[in-house]
């Protein structure tokens, strides 16, 4: 792309009077990565992309890098890898700073296998090769505290004061100004960039909030969660607060990010079916349950993670399904032509969205491919049941791992590649935390609030 074009579009399809454009994407933690251009630099580089080091994909999030598992061929040499933005990214930030998400590629034009964007949209891929579109929303939950980002470091990211009061359960509307002050700004902040959002509300959590964006394009939702965060953040930090998503913050209630899903075919909800799940919708359902222990591992990234875990707390514990049963993993919206579809409650706040997307597809590609039948729905609860009753979710980020590794329906799908490099991340991860003393029996750690506090 020559600068005259660029210009030709408007200063390089730039807003006008951009001083810089800052490039943006996840590594495989689901941190927002990036660099600021000089507009000059960017127009030179649009279409072969921007040099970055491998060791964006090396590095743990501790800084340290992640070691004992075998290394691909792209990796290990501190070599170049190459973002190239994508163009309908491109919005203006704030005056003087334009934006742009892109994915990671190799020199010889292929994708970084592990790129969280180009494997979510591989699986958006060979989706529509099956003649479906998928339409997904979020929701994202996050803790805001009274501290400034500056004294919860000093702190060690604990015993600080959440935002808004101390009122627990969700819907709260008895909260202090301050709260709203953040709230507001935020979604002003929304609105500014383009992202669209449905509601946000007090959940159960003291200081805790939940925004549902819109449903939309999968990866466009992607894209819109990982600003939202990053919107979220700049808000706290200019007001003074510090906001997380780690997935569970404090000895409180948990963190998520339910995704939820629907499939169509020539514009029409193929989930839909007036007596209940359709066809459709029992292979996608059958699929996401037989792949559902080894995705823990891909939506529960952290050690942390799995204390959200307890039953009648929240978040799910079993391999289950229901039709409209928010105990179980996966919850079946069923009875209207445009609103069914499949809640997946399984991810945690600090999942990355384009991962646990390319997980969920997936499962539900492997039900769809294979025709695979679900067990009977779960009708009661699926908490507090007696052993052996309803198999449960894997509990800590080993167990996960190996069935992971040991699930031959997401290695197809996903690439041995990936499979292969997130299992050995995670099992590196559990030895850093259990080098440092850690004990997942025992409280929230302090390990664990420095490293996940405000990086995922």
């Amino acid at each position: 792309m020559s600068e005259l074009t660029l210009q030709a579009k408007g200063v390089d399809g730039r807003s006008a009077g951009a001083r810089a454009v800052r490039l943006e994407a996840t590594n495989h933690e689901g941190s927002f990565l990036g660099k600021t251009l000089a507009p000059k630099k960017f127009s030179a580089g649009a279409d072969a992309g921007f040099a970055f080091a491998d060791l964006l994909f090396g590095l743990d999030l501790g800084n340290a890098p992640a070691l004992g598992f075998a290394y691909p061929d792209w990796r290990g040499h501190l070599d170049d890898v190459y973002l190239r933005p994508d163009m309908s990214t491109l919005v203006e930030w704030e005056p003087g700073l334009d934006a742009v998400i892109g994915d990671y590629w190799l020199k010889d034009g292929t994708p970084v296998p592990i790129c969280p964007r180009n494997l979510a949209k591989r699986m958006t891929g060979r989706l529509a090769s099956l003649g479906f579109t998928a339409t997904v929303a979020v929701e994202i939950e996050a803790t805001v505290f009274e501290e400034s980002v500056q004294e919860a470091r000093a702190r060690g990211n604990r015993d600080l004061t959440p935002l808004g009061g101390s009122a627990g359960t969700a819907y709260h509307l008895a909260k202090s100004k301050d709260w709203y002050a953040y709230m507001n700004a935020v979604a002003d902040r929304l609105d500014a960039v383009g992202i669209e959002w449905e509601a946000w509300s007090d959940e159960d959590a003291a200081g805790q909030i939940e925004i549902n964006l819109a449903p939309g394009d999968p990866i466009k939702v992607c894209d819109n969660w990982a600003r939202t965060r990053q919107i979220m953040r700049e808000v706290a930090f200019e007001q003074g607060r510090t906001v997380t998503f780690m997935a569970k913050p404090t000895e409180g209630y948990g963190q998520a990010s339910h995704l939820n899903l629907s499939l169509q075919r020539d514009g029409a909800n193929v989930f839909y079916a007036e007596e209940g799940p359709s066809e459709t919708m029992r292979h996608a359902v059958g699929g996401l349950l037989a792949t559902l222990e080894g995705a823990t591992s891909i939506v529960l990234p952290q050690i942390t993670s799995y204390r959200r875990l307890v039953d009648l707390s929240g978040p799910p514990v079993t391999v289950s399904w229901g039709i409209s049963n928010k105990t179980t993993a996966v919850r079946a919206v069923c009875g209207h032509p445009s609103y069914s579809r499949l809640e997946y409650r399984v991810p945690g706040a600090d999942a990355n969205l384009y991962l646990a997307l390319a997980g969920v597809l997936a499962g539900v590609i492997a039900g769809l491919e294979g025709k695979i039948e679900p067990p009977e729905p779960v009708s009661d609860m699926a908490w507090c049941n007696p052993p052996g009753i309803i198999p449960r979710l894997p509990d800590t980020i080993t167990k996960a791992a190996d069935a992971l590794e040991a699930d031959l329906l997401l290695r197809e799908l996903l690439g041995a590649e990936f499979v292969d490099y997130w299992v050995g991340s995670r099992r590196w991860e559990w030895m850093q935390f259990h080098t440092a003393g850690g004990d997942p029996s025992a409280g929230l750690s302090e390990w664990e609030s420095a490293r996940y506090f405000e990086l995922p």
